[in-house]
């Protein structure tokens, strides 16, 4: 394009055509800019809308009238107004007119009757918040979506405003949640948020955000708005099994549309759909849709009588009339008194002549659709267009940029074009605006063009909704490659020319008019100081696209860049290893350089190997920034963005010599060298350089820095090894470590293997902790705590970069590369003498390099020397320390004898000697001699000749073997090394070293001359050991106390069966690690130590460094047997005594197979506070629960102590997993008896620590088993205990059952975590549908009392005596009970764990009673006396009177003798129920029941209406059951008719048995609830239970919360009630009968399938799917067990939103006032994000905060610590306690958290922890927190400082017995007599009360006592005695 023209158009092309050309503003104003300006403005008033309706106004009739009048004016004067502008004021004038048009068309001529001349159009300028528009989608992105709106408009629409819900889509998949749901090309209504002005230059360039949520859409929209028929938007909320959910933005109203039942229409979560309103469920508030296109389509809004404007939505299809023709459109009417406006580009024919208008007559029906709507001026917009009337976006067959020759002109209109472009497959209109129509001004266009005319194109643009091209004629537009912004290509040459330049670089325009910045740096090859000089305005130049970003064009000029022949890289995509192109740099950096492409691409080099540059050199002094380079790719990771480059373009060479690789061994002469490092140059096939830091000379720091003085260029290195590869540089080393065990070292972390020890070397070091590089970049790092044995030591002071180390393998993390070392010397000794070996090598090599200037003879002097030969010499010098000695016919070499071996000799200068020789120093041309008497006389004395050292070293071989342990002597300490004399092999010379590679700068153990120490022989006498022999310290390698043994040499053969010598080089629980042959490694588990399984501490025999002979026994687990992997090995004496012969008759088998109730045995190799863990071979292991393990209380608390590392224990398979490998056991035997408990396969999966997931673990506790258990929790009120006696096993206690004896407080004693001996009563099915354990701890039962406890026992037979059946209860009976429940009426009493009583309140006291609850709490012992026993009903009624409990015999009103069948009694009606009259008769207890049945001779519907308790009434008795204690009686008149008579008998036997037992089956549940409610209204009896394991099952919550009343099933079967008989004494007609008699069968049935359906919940029928849970959560919505089920049986399923949704639901449905309910589900809750979160820690932060606004947050906060330290993530535990202590500091419990949490990591900085926390606790809780932090020390920690704390409590309160009592309990449980004793003195002595000085002497007697010491309890005695006299003296 080319720059506007000077000269004043006389038309304007659309304004919104902006947003699809570039901006042709010039970069300065100038006056042409200026009436460009104003002509913008007069050209206004074709893009204003007039808007048809509108309110009222403050103008006179006269003002208004006037401003029509200018108005007409103004638009009869058309163009020449645009060509007059002159001066501001004629400008401002003209604008007048154009404002009160507008006001005009908002009155929609309501103040003169005149219509609108012009329709609405939407513009930028006219487009304001608020509005609701029709739009149609062009593009979905990740985080917005962009929405072509009418106008040729463009709006954004966040993600966030694209739906009202976003909480079904993760943020993993929220970049492809938008896609999911929304469709290019798809047609949406659209809510204008805001419009932001990126440019308020441009009005063009404004941002329109878009909402796309129903509920600003349908705002003021209700039930009542939807009518059936009606079209409306909704977004599927969820998916559903037959439909679909949906929301319309609304919070109370959803929608509903079924599913297709061809399946072709399926949608997504999200998605935002039209359908048709089919019909309206008021009373739910559920819309149903119909999604039908063809329906949506043509459905039509009805006229609505007082539908308002806001329940018009954008694309709604209404009929309109046509009610005028406009300049530029039609007014319509619609929906009664709706108008709206279409514009000519919105008609039915888009391509229509001059004459449309004749197509509209007024009263015209058509069909429209709403386009758009504005409520602040309630203007509408609405569409004819075809397409869009068939609610699809308008087909466009064209794009930017295309050029059409032949082009039909088909309308002249005074603002432009109308053209008919033969686009395939239909033609497609464009339009052409006056400004567009020429290069210059057209003041008359319909002389220009005619209608049909054909002319050429070239589109600039397009209007998606009107489905309209923008186009332009002018001639510019056709000229250069590049038209618009999609036509330029990175990459790009072409000429173009400087419009302008600038300080920061120049503007330049492309023929076609796009401009574009050629940046500073760009315009030229080198720095350009002066832009202006280099580049003229108007100049043309050949320029190179860089990139095209947001529109702009960015240009180089560079020459190298515009003739490059190079490919571009102008996307990551496009990096392909290898390829070369050219950039330029953009940054330099120490360690290399950024380079940047085209389109941004950037990439990075390296190495200064990359860049091409010499040792020493600075990248920024050799290349600039702005530099053009070229460059290749070396690699490139596309996912994210990075590229590797190198300035090197032909690849490095390393490649071409097969033998240059990590690890090889090359030589090289050295080149140059500089203070850090040593160049060299690597002998091989290419001229390759390497590296040698100062630190890789050698092993010993010091000598490697002797070596780097030494050393020239030119001198060769014969052997190095090469540790890194970078390009053709290679980093070498010469430490002997390194080189040694090159093929060991790794390169890779695949090769390590978990607690191997690997040398390596330390290349950074940090405050927390040192790394070590092995081969290549692999480094591991060893953490503070694992780099050195002293804790407190500095690691700067331990070691330095470059030192060689030995790392042990800790753990290895493959997902994150990250190794992690432990460098302590205690787990990484050296095996081998390597150490001091190294040491002689070197010390050779550097005598060397200080003898090169020397003459060969001259360095011959050493020969004439050997270790342990005699010499002579002259004394020539004596000093304290010793005699200095010459040799004759050696110069410059002097000998020295230290004092210590003068041997007690004297001499004098210039005496000759003859001495031994200790050592040779070559450097120091020195020898250290001894004239000690033994060492002489044991060695040769003529030495003369060679061959005689060959014999006598040769007889040293024969005695002394490699890994021999022998003692030696300090003979000379050293500083590296000790010289040492072994007496037992003929005082022979060995060389020790004081320290290891691990320990060289920290303090080495002292060493004095004569001390004996214990060495191994680690290498003999040869070349490699200069001539040395050489040993290896026990103190240096960790071995002490082992005794000799001899060690033979490694073989390199190893077979299954082979019997190998190994070297044990680590000891572990449960096997020992060996090395054996040529670096195979294996291991010896601990079952194949011993022939006996059960021996004790297998592994006790050995040490680390011990060799043993071993048979390997099978080979490494994989096929391919890489280094590192383990040989089995066995070391029985069995399997080694066999025969080579006989190896092929072994058959060394492990038992894989366990059968329930085996009996295996194994060994401890761990214990925690839970399980014993077990290894039975080689590859299983076992292990027992802590409650399996004994039934005796004492014997469970010293559970850990019972079970040592190593002891041998035998047990019975309980469960064994066969996929582990790993079984579960029991000490007690398995007795195969019917009624037992699963605990595995029924309840729950017994996976404690995960070894055994889901097996299935079956625990068989039968009734009458004795079993040790666990108190989990003390139940309150008189709930009694909770048990824990298996990992998932609980069992109760009930109240009655805790104490033989009725005590006042039976809780007493006990607390939760203690240990008991339990019974086990019964096993049985609860109601809630789990297995109930019934527990007890009366030490009365068969099999619970201890020795000393049984003959007290059977003396309380009868105190211990519990009442199980209701049947050996009798009236008058003394009986013992505690109070369950109290109320205004009375209180129930527990008698036992099967039978309760009542009490009435009458009965409660002979006293009054004034408040029951206070004066008979819950849980009260109270005794009383039997009054009534109900057994029909279950029911027992008790006084506590005292008259009637201390008891008159028993009253004969009880006695049913004196009743007889046929008597009338009279009685008061006690009781009303459903089925019947309870009565008590008159003068005595006695209660009868008559049924409904016998009430009268007609039917009675509702006895509870016709009869009260209290009234007085006359029966007749029917029957007596004396052994039941029942009577039966009846109120029909008919028995009191003839009394007299004696044909009138009563009913017969069985009739009567019927007649009174027969209850209606439904109402019968009724009738037990009531029952249980007596007098005292609603009365729940049932206790409440707390255990995880119950189910809640409110179906039968009713039932099962009373004691039921029951009807016996063999009375009412045995019962033959004979129909005639009924029919006689009723006189009830027979059909009546039937039907009553069938209506009953049916309510049998009926209740008969309740019963199954209850019963087959009760058995054990844990849900099976969603629709099961679904009814459980509703029937209980306050039970969070449910809930949790629920979720997990999802999390099953693997559906982990499921699961979520479940939570929330739970969250909102429990009741506010179920705390603990609700922070259950919050606890699982965050375990579930726990495990499934993305990523874990934020998705449990984000639940974490939500719980604490809801939940007492220190609660939330112990969960979520819990939570934590239960899946062992004890950094975001220590996180959250660090935040606990700023919440809660004044909480003693969590300052005791972040103790204990210390204690565990074995922090050692507690005592800032307790400082802090006696800051921050209020003073009354110093003394609590101490002693619990004291306990803490004590169990967890240091015993030392428990003491310390204990100690300073009590100086403050010496008098607090309770502080002395926990102190000494401490001290007894640690087992220090001495001190345990001490303490007690201490307390004696104290001056206390009397009281208190009992309690001290009193436990110290006990203490003494358990010690068994009769002298020191004597002395206790006496010490008591004595306190007693000074008391009373």
């Amino acid at each position: 394009m080319v720059a506007p023209s000077k000269k004043v158009q006389s038309g304007k092309r659309n304004d919104s055509t902006k947003v699809f050309k570039p901006s042709k503003k010039p970069f300065k104003k100038t006056k042409d800019d200026v009436a460009a300006r104003s002509e913008a403005m007069a050209m206004q008033l074709e893009d204003v809308p007039d808007f048809p309706r509108g309110g009222g106004t403050s103008l006179s009739k006269t003002e208004r009238k006037k401003i029509y009048e200018e108005v007409d004016a103004e638009f009869e004067a058309g163009d020449e107004r645009v060509a007059k502008r002159s001066s501001k004021g004629g400008k401002l004038k003209k604008r007048v007119p154009r404002d009160v048009d507008e006001l005009g068309s908002l009155f929609d001529g309501g103040l003169t009757g005149k219509r609108p001349r012009y329709a609405n159009k939407i513009t930028v300028k006219n487009i304001s918040p608020g509005m609701k528009l029709l739009g149609v989608v062009t593009e979905v992105n990740q985080k917005d979506i962009v929405i072509s709106l009418p106008g040729g408009l463009r709006g954004l629409v966040r993600a966030s405003e694209a739906l009202d819900f976003t909480d079904f889509g993760t943020e993993d998949d929220e970049n492809e949640l938008l896609r999911d749901i929304f469709s290019v090309g798809q047609l949406v209504p659209c809510f204008v948020l805001q419009l932001d002005d990126d440019d308020k230059k441009e009005a063009g360039k404004r941002k329109i955000w878009l909402s796309l949520r129903l509920s600003l859409l349908h705002k003021g929209f209700s039930l009542d708005s939807f009518q059936p028929g009606m079209v409306v938007s909704a977004s599927v909320k969820s998916v559903e099994d037959h439909g679909y959910i949906l929301h319309f933005g609304l919070p109370s109203i959803t929608g509903f549309i079924k599913k297709s039942k061809d399946g072709s229409q399926e949608l997504k979560t999200g998605q935002l759909i039209q359908g048709v309103v089919s019909n309206i469920d008021k009373e739910r508030k559920i819309v149903n849709l119909s999604s039908d296109t063809d329906s949506v389509a043509k459905c039509v809004t009805k006229d609505l009588s007082g539908m308002s404007f806001d329940l018009l939505i954008p694309g709604m299809m209404v009929n309109a009339r046509v009610q005028s023709v406009l300049e530029n459109g039609i007014l319509l009417g619609f929906l009664m008194y709706f108008t709206g406006t279409v514009d000519l580009f919105h008609l039915q024919n888009p391509m229509c002549n001059k004459s449309w208008k004749d197509e509209y007559t007024q009263t015209k029906m058509v069909n429209a659709r709403i386009l758009f709507m504005d409520p602040s001026t309630r203007a509408v917009g609405l569409t004819l267009n075809p397409h869009l009337v068939g609610n699809t976006a308008p087909p466009l067959h064209v794009s930017s940029g295309d050029i059409f020759e032949e082009a039909k002109v088909a309308r002249v209109d005074k603002s432009g074009l109308l053209l008919e472009l033969p686009s395939k497959p239909v033609s497609t209109p464009a339009y052409v605006s006056t400004y567009d129509a020429a290069e210059d001004e057209v003041k008359k266009l319909e002389k220009k063009f005619k209608e049909g005319n054909h002319i050429r194109v070239r589109i600039l643009g397009l209007k998606q909704m009107e489905g309209l091209a923008i186009g332009t004629l002018k001639e510019s537009a056709f000229e250069g490659p590049a038209f618009t912004h999609s036509d330029v290509k990175p990459g790009m040459v072409t000429k173009a020319k400087v419009i302008s330049v600038d300080t920061f670089g120049a503007i330049v325009q492309f023929p076609g008019g796009l401009k574009a910045m050629c940046p500073l740096r760009h315009m030229s090859e080198f720095e350009v100081t002066k832009p202006r000089k280099k580049f003229k305005v108007g100049a043309e130049l050949i320029f190179r696209v860089l990139g095209c970003k947001s529109k702009r064009i960015t240009v180089t000029c560079k020459k190298t860049l515009v003739k490059s022949k190079l490919p571009i890289l102008s996307s990551y995509a496009d990096a392909t290893e290898g390829l070369v192109t050219h950039g330029w740099i953009t940054k330099i950096e120490k360690n290399g350089c950024f380079v940047r492409f085209y389109n941004g691409v950037q990439g990075f080099v390296a190495s200064r190997f990359e860049l091409g540059l010499e040792p020493g050199s600075d990248p920024s002094s050799v290349f600039h920034v702005g530099e053009v380079v070229k460059c290749r790719v070396t690699s490139a990771v596309h996912g994210t963005r990075r590229i590797n480059l190198s300035f090197m373009i032909k690849p490095t060479s390393v490649s071409e010599d097969d033998s240059i690789k990590l690890g090889s061994i090359v030589s090289g002469v050295i080149d140059s060298i500089t203070p850090q490092a040593i160049t060299v140059h690597v002998k091989s096939k290419g001229l390759l350089k390497g590296t040698v830091s100062a630190e890789h000379l050698a092993d010993h720091h010091d000598q490697a820095k002797l070596m780097m003085s030494l050393l020239r260029p030119g001198f060769e290195l014969d052997k190095l090894v090469i540790i890194d590869i970078e390009g053709n540089n290679l980093a070498l080393s010469s430490k002997y470590s390194l080189i040694k065990r090159a093929e060991e070292i790794p390169s890779d972390i695949s090769q390590l293997q978990p607690n191997s020890v690997v040398h390596g070397y330390v290349c950074n070091l940090i405050e927390n902790g040192c790394f070590v590089r092995f081969l290549g970049r692999l480094t591991g790092f060893a953490p503070r705590s694992k780099a050195i044995d002293e804790p407190r030591a500095n690691l700067s002071e331990s070691f330095f970069v470059g030192q060689s180390v030995r790392a042990n393998i800790v753990d290895i993390n493959q997902e994150k590369s990250r190794i992690t070392l432990s460098l302590k010397q205690s787990s990484c000794a050296s095996v081998d003498a390597s150490f001091i070996q190294e040491y002689f090598l070197t010390e050779e090599k550097i005598s060397d390099l200080q003898s090169s200037d020397i003459t060969e003879s001259e360095c011959r002097w050493v020969e004439k020397f050997s270790i342990g030969s005699l010499v002579k010499g002259t004394v020539h010098e004596q000093n304290d320390l010793g005699l200095v000695v010459n040799f004759d016919n050696i110069d410059n070499v002097l000998g020295f004898i230290p004092q210590y071996h003068l041997g007690g000799a004297t001499l004098e200068h210039g005496s000759v000697i003859e001495a031994v020789v200790l050592d040779i120093s070559r450097a120091e041309r020195l020898v250290d001699l001894s004239l000690r008497p033994e060492l002489i006389n044991n060695s040769t004395k003529e030495v003369s000749n060679s061959q005689s050292k060959k014999k006598r070293r040769r007889g040293i071989s024969k005695e002394l073997e490699v890994h021999q342990r022998v003692s030696a002597v300090v003979e000379i300490v050293k500083e590296q090394y000790l010289i040492l004399s072994i007496p037992e092999h003929g005082y022979t010379i060995g060389y020790a070293s004081v320290s290891d590679y691990n320990t060289q700068k920290l303090p080495v153990k002292q060493f004095s001359t004569g001390q004996s120490v214990v060495a191994s022989v680690e290498a003999l006498q040869n070349p490699l050991t200069c001539g040395r022999l050489l040993l290896l310290l026990d103190s240096v390698s960790g071995i002490s106390d082992t005794p000799h043994s001899k060690r033979t040499k490694n073989k390199s053969s190893c077979e299954v069966g082979s019997i190998v010598h190994a070297e044990i080089t680590e000891i572990k629980p449960l096997e020992v690690r060996v090395n054996f042959g040529q670096s195979f490694r294996g291991r010896i588990h601990i079952t194949e130590v011993d022939d006996v399984s059960t021996s004790e501490e297998p592994f006790s025999k050995f040490r680390v460094g011990q060799s043993v002979s071993a048979r390997v026994i099978a080979k490494p687990c994989h096929t391919n047997i890489k280094k590192g992997q383990l040989w089995e090995l066995s070391a029985k004496p069995a399997i080694l005594r066999v025969d080579s012969s006989e190896l092929n008759d072994i058959q060394v088998k492990e038992q894989l197979e366990f059968v329930t109730g085996e009996r295996v045995s194994g060994y401890v190799y761990k214990v925690d506070k839970e399980w014993v863990r077990l290894a039975i071979s080689r590859n299983v292991t076992a292990r027992i629960f802590i409650l399996d393990t004994a039934c005796d209380a004492r014997e469970l608390e010293e559970f850990e102590r019972r079970f040592p590392i190593g002891k041998a224990v035998s047990g019975y398979v309980l469960t064994y997993n066969k996929e582990k490998k790993t079984a579960r056991l029991v000490q007690r035997p398995l007795l195969d008896i019917q009624k037992s408990i699963a605990t595995g396969g029924g309840c729950k999966t017994d996976n404690v620590d995960g070894s055994i997931p889901g097996d299935d673990a079956t625990l068989f506790i039968h009734e009458g088993d004795i079993l040790g258990g666990r108190i989990s929790k003390i139940l309150p009120g008189v709930g009694g205990l909770r048990v824990q006696i298996g990992p998932y096993v609980f069992g109760r206690i009930h109240f009655t059952e805790i104490n033989d004896s009725w005590v006042s407080n039976p809780l007493d004693g006990f607390h939760e975590g203690q240990f008991v001996k339990c019974k086990v009563l019964e096993i049985s099915n609860s109601d809630k549908g789990t297995l109930q354990i019934e527990l007890s701890l009366r030490t009365s039962l068969d099999g619970m009392s201890s020795d000393h406890l049984s003959e007290a026992s059977n003396n309380n037979v009868n105190i211990c005596k519990r009442f199980e059946r209701i049947e050996d209860l009798s009236p008058d009976m003394a009986i013992q009970g505690y109070v369950k429940n109290t109320m205004s009426k009375g209180c129930f009493i527990m008698l036992s764990r099967t039978l309760d009583a009542k009490v009435l309140l009458s009965n409660l006291c002979d006293t009054f009673v004034k408040d029951p609850e206070k004066e008979f709490p819950v849980g009260k012992l109270v005794t009383g006396r039997v009054l009534n026993v109900e057994s029909l009903s279950k029911r027992v009624e008790v006084t506590l009177k005292k008259g009637n409990a201390e008891g008159q015999p028993k009253s004969e009103s009880y006695d049913l003798k004196q009743f007889h069948v046929g008597d009338v009694i009279s009685g008061s009606i006690k009781r009303v129920e459903p089925y019947g009259l309870f009565i008590t008769i008159d003068n005595t207890s006695m209660v009868g029941l008559c049924h409904k049945s016998q009430l009268s001779d007609d039917r009675i519907e509702d006895v509870q209406t016709r009869y009260e308790a209290g009234e007085s009434v006359t029966a007749k008795i029917l029957k007596l059951d004396e052994e039941k204690q029942r009577i039966s009686l009846g109120m029909k008149s008919s028995y009191f008719m003839n009394d007299d008579d004696v044909n009138a008998q009563p009913p017969s036997e069985e009739n009567t048995n019927e007649a009174s037992m027969e209850c209606d089956p439904i109402n019968y549940s009724k009738s037990g609830v009531l029952a249980a409610v007596g007098d005292f209204g609603y009365q729940e009896t049932g206790c409440e239970r707390q255990s995880v394991t119950s189910l809640a099952l409110a179906q039968v919550e009713s039932r099962a919360s009373f004691t039921p009343l029951k009807v016996d099933l063999d009375d009412i079967e045995e019962s033959g009630f004979d129909n005639d008989q009924i029919e006689k004494l009723q006189g009830v007609n027979k059909d009546e009968k039937s039907k009553r008699r069938e209506k009953q069968k049916d309510k049998e049935e009926r209740e008969q399938k309740i019963q199954a359906a209850e019963g087959r919940l009760l058995q054990n029928h844990a849900p099976e799917s969603a629709d099961e849970f679904e009814k459980m959560v509703r029937s209980s919505p306050n039970s969070s067990f449910v809930w949790i089920k629920y979720m997990a049986f999802m999390l099953s399923l693997a559906d982990i939103e499921k699961a979520r949704s479940i939570a929330e639901r739970a969250l909102r449905t429990i009741n506010i006032r179920e705390e603990d309910e609700k922070l259950n589900i919050w606890v699982a809750y965050f375990n579930l994000e726990n495990e499934h979160g993305s990523p874990p820690e934020e998705a449990v932060k984000k639940v974490f905060e939500r719980a604490r606004q809801y939940c007492d947050p220190k609660k939330v906060y112990n969960a979520l610590l819990g939570v934590y330290e239960r899946t062992e993530q004890y950094k975001l535990a220590d996180k959250l306690l660090d935040e606990m202590i700023k919440k809660f500091k004044q909480s003693c419990k969590v300052w005791l958290k972040k103790v204990q949490s210390y204690l565990k990591q074995n922090e050692e900085d507690i005592q800032s922890i307790v400082n802090r926390a006696l800051l921050c606790l209020p003073r009354h809780k110093h003394i609590k927190f101490i002693s619990q932090t004291a306990i803490l020390e004590f169990k967890c920690g240091v015993a030392d400082r428990g003491r310390s704390l204990f100690e300073g409590v009590l100086r403050e309160y010496p008098k607090r017995t309770d502080l002395w009592s926990v102190y000494l309990d401490q001290e007894i449980r640690l087992g220090e007599v001495d001190v345990i004793r001490s303490l007690f003195e201490r307390a004696i002595s104290l001056s206390l009360p009397p009281k208190k000085m009992k309690f001290l002497f009193k436990k110290f007697l006990e203490y003494e006592k358990s010690a068994g010491d009769e002298e020191r309890v004597e002395y206790v005695k006496q010490r008591a005695m004595e306190y007693a006299d000074s008391t009373l003296a």
